[in-house]
Parts: structure tokens; sequence; C-alpha cells
């Protein structure tokens, strides 16, 4: 990276972690849980991206990140959660709480790299209204090719709903969901159900669908 990032990594286990961001130009500052964590934002005012690990004690990642979006100096900061649970219904619920992107334990090195310096990007980009309202634009473009079909199975998706249970609400068989998902995946330039809802929720389709 161009310049020094400060990072703050919230794990009870940062180790690993720790050691090695260093070599790639970032600062790591280090809290054990959420009440840890929440004492040094309240301090530090220069922090860039938190790395918040849901299961931790005293307090979770879930709760921690609930504060981080409550208070008015730390809402906007970027903030990806590292979590072992791969389940799509709580990674959507973390994002609509306000995460920024998930990564999922056990993952290697480059991923975790490119998605920090991804969301790094973003939060920059968000800060240039003309640009941001030409992506929004864009965006909203790629969501009006879907088809009257997809957009009814993104709506699902973004709900947390998984291929059965959409299947079921739409009439359809699972093989179809799958097909439509491909489509979408294709349309909007994503490779997960992740990706889809944090682009979702940049066209605010989450926020019109409560």
């Amino acid at each position: 990276m161009a310049e020094l990032c400060r990072l703050l990594l919230v794990d009870d286990n940062p180790k690993y972690i720790k050691d090695v961001l260093p070599y790639y130009g970032y600062e790591v500052i280090c809290a054990t849980n959420g009440i840890e964590a929440l004492e040094i934002l309240n301090k530090d005012k220069l922090i860039d991206i938190v790395l918040l690990d849901v299961m931790m004690p005293k307090m979770n990642g879930w709760d921690t990140l609930k504060e981080i979006r409550k208070n008015p100096q730390t809402k906007n900061l970027p903030v990806i959660m590292v979590t072992a649970v791969n389940e799509d219904q709580k990674m959507i619920s973390g994002l609509k709480i306000g995460a920024d992107d998930y990564i999922v334990k056990p993952f290697v090195l480059p991923n975790l790299l490119a998605r920090i310096e991804a969301v790094l990007r973003r939060s920059k980009r968000g800060s240039g209204t003309i640009e941001q309202n030409n992506v929004t634009i864009n965006k909203n473009n790629q969501f009006n090719s879907l088809t009257r079909r997809e957009k009814d199975v993104l709506l699902l998706v973004t709900q947390g709903e998984n291929n059965k249970s959409i299947a079921d609400k739409l009439v359809l068989s699972e093989v179809t969901v799958k097909s439509h998902l491909s489509s979408i995946f294709k349309k909007l330039n994503v490779t997960n159900r992740t990706q889809l809802v944090l682009l979702a929720m940049h066209v605010n389709l989450l926020e019109e669908n409560k």
C-alpha cells in the first residue's frame, strides 16, 4: 500500500495476523475483546479499518459492531467481520447491522489482504459525491438488467433465505433457483451471496424492502 494504514485487530487470538500484516504496510493495534476495542476507538481517532472477530469473550463481534455503528465518531469506520460461521443468514444479518465485508476462517493471507484493500478503496470512494453518484447509477443499471423473476430471487437472498426456501416461496425447483442465481451473479459481476448482498446494500435495495 502507498501509505501506512492503521488497522484495529479485534481478536482473542491475534498472533498470526498481528505478526504478518506489518510486512504489508499496516500498523496493527490489537484488542482481545469488544470492550477493549471500543475503548481504543474512543481514544484513537486515526484508525482506518477494523478487523473484527465474531467469537470473543466479554463482548462478541456482533455487539461490538452495533456499538461502533451507534457512535457518531465511528459509524462510518470500515469493518470487516472474521468468522468461522459460513451461514448466509448470519452474514446478511451482520451486513444489515453495518459490516462492510466478511472473511470466513480458515482463510489464506492473499484473500484477507485483498478484502482489506477493497473495503478501504470503497470507503475512500464514498467520500467523493460525484464519483459515488456515478457508481450508484451504474449499479442501478445493472439491477435493471435483471428479469422480474431474478429480482424476486435476489430479494429473498437479501432476506437470508436459502435455495430451498426460495424455491418453496416462489414455487420453483432448486435447480431453477440455482440457474437464476448463476444468471444474477453473471449480470452483477459477483461470485457469491455475500458480495451480492453488499451490492444490493450499495443501491439501498435492503432499505427499500425492509
